[in-house]
């Protein structure tokens, strides 16, 4: 197989850099193994929070087999890992897209097989980016001269995605029993890379963010992009090689398909909208979202946040939903350091019918005081955002994928610098604020929100408009540029280009 680390889409990789991928796989398998060798068994079992509302069906490796057959026809395989909460928020939407079009969504989590190489490696790096977002929440010594640049500029080198290349091919024995016929989208570059190596015929790397970097490639894939902006910056690999001019990635290679959003939020936008301005002209307590991330970070920020809001919570002019994900610790804190929130706050903890249930009928129902959830399945704590995105009216959130929503959002300071492009980009939409990189500047929009309509009117004029243009089409098209390689493949017919509203 050609060697995917030593040129990159024509461009040459260093030998020193070559080296150093080299010595990052050697040093993965002195310490986790090798288990090229193993034929690591693939079976399919209902997802125990996504099957019922979206058809999701888990691909459990290395646990025996299943009585469920793979469907080589309608079946299309949801690549992921859980680093933060983003990739699987954006393989929600796959799955979900993948639902409403009438196919089969496969999830299958690269960093859920403990016993394998594959889950080890990325486990490892999981836990260093973790730790990486809370120490640059608490130093900002650390975020200035470490944590910024290296989210900002390392991840944008083509060496570092040499030696992410390495790596994943410790990842490819994770497929030693999937059809490899079947389409895969990948909402992290690994498993793009891993299915690649492993041989799987028709992969789509859908790249999030819009900040364009090499950590995001795997060629072999075509890639989608979200925004106009991100097209460009990858289709020249800009600043890849620092100040070089790199070759260009092919134009075949590369599509832009707009935002990755649920079939559930985009069928629902004008609604939801409608909702929001009536509640705003009725009087009724305005809703704040406030959505932690997978790393647990921003926690004072949010306890900022909800300190300012509490007096307009008991006087009923705001509600408050707090989602805390699988980090109950943080709503422990919060409750703790607030005088008076847990006396106006009810607790959907670890139950997640109570959360579907009260999601659903707050839409077109009545909300007062402050909603905490929590939950320690991770589907759960992912879901559980996007099930109350519909009855909020604001989310508050750092610029992650949650940027590409269609929901008015006020954006708290970003961790990590590929970040803030995310704000750019939404603020340009017109469907979210700039970040506010500071605490005044959050409660500033705060009160903008909760003390005038002109505001929240606009973005929902913006989010009805962005629809219309197909903006939160993304993750349909994916699915489909997906099952179009596989259909292009199997008729031996050269891939058409993309229609006409999904170029830049």
């Amino acid at each position: 197989m050609e060697d995917k680390s030593k040129v990159i889409f024509s461009n040459p990789i260093s030998p020193k850099d070559y080296r150093k991928a080299m010595q990052s796989k050697i040093k993965y398998l002195k310490k986790y193994g090798d288990d090229s060798r193993k034929a690591y068994s693939a079976k399919l079992t209902e997802n125990a929070t996504l099957h019922k509302p979206l058809g999701v069906l888990d691909i459990r490796v290395n646990e025996g087999e299943g009585e469920l057959p793979f469907d080589t026809e309608k079946g299309i395989i949801v690549g992921n890992i859980r680093m933060g909460f983003g990739h699987y928020r954006i393989s929600i939407a796959m799955a979900s897209a993948a639902n409403a079009l009438g196919y089969t969504p496969y999830w299958m989590d690269l960093n859920s097989y403990k016993d394998t190489t594959c889950t080890k490696v990325i486990g490892r790096q999981n836990d260093l980016y973790s730790l990486g977002s809370r120490l640059s929440q608490r130093s900002r010594l650390f975020n200035k001269l470490i944590w910024e640049p290296m989210n900002y500029e390392g991840f944008r080198q083509l060496s570092y995605n040499a030696a992410d290349q390495k790596n994943a091919e410790l990842m490819a024995p994770v497929f030693h029993s999937i059809p490899k016929e079947i389409p895969l989208i990948g909402t992290h570059a690994w498993p793009a890379q891993a299915a690649l190596h492993a041989g799987m015929k028709h992969v789509v790397n859908a790249i999030p963010d819009n900040w364009p970097m090499a950590l995001h490639l795997a060629e072999g894939a075509t890639h989608a992009i979200q925004t106009h902006q991100s097209y460009m910056g990858y289709r020249i690999l800009n600043g890849f090689r620092k100040n070089m001019v790199n070759h260009p990635m092919p134009a075949k290679d590369l599509v832009y398909t707009g935002h990755y959003i649920d079939h559930e939020l985009v069928a629902n936008i004008e609604h939801d909208c409608d909702l929001r301005l009536k509640r705003k002209q009725d009087g009724e307590p305005m809703r704040f979202l406030l959505s932690i991330g997978g790393a647990g970070a921003q926690r004072a920020l949010f306890g900022a946040v909800i300190r300012y809001l509490l007096p307009a919570v008991r006087e009923k002019k705001a509600a408050i939903y707090v989602n805390v994900g699988d980090y109950k610790a943080v709503w422990e804190e919060l409750a703790a350091g607030i005088d008076g929130l847990s006396a106006v706050t009810t607790t959907h903890f670890n139950n997640w019918e109570d959360t579907a249930a009260f999601a659903q009928d707050a839409i077109e129902g009545k909300v007062e005081g402050v909603h905490a959830f929590w939950h320690e399945n991770i589907f759960e704590a992912v879901y559980c955002t996007n099930l109350l995105m519909r009855s909020a009216d604001v989310l508050l959130t750092k610029p992650s994928e949650l940027a590409f929503y269609p929901i008015p959002k006020l954006f708290l300071k970003r961790i990590g610098g590929h970040e803030k492009w995310g704000a750019i980009h939404s603020a340009e939409m017109g469907d979210g604020t700039l970040e506010c990189e500071d605490i005044p500047h959050t409660l500033q929009m705060v009160s903008l929100f909760l003390n005038e309509e002109a505001t929240l009117r606009y973005m929902c004029d913006r989010i009805r408009a962005n629809k219309a243009a197909g903006l939160y089409d993304g993750a349909y098209e994916v699915v489909k540029l997906a099952m179009a390689k596989k259909k292009a493949a199997s008729s031996q017919a050269p891939l058409s280009e993309p229609t006409e509203d999904t170029q830049p």
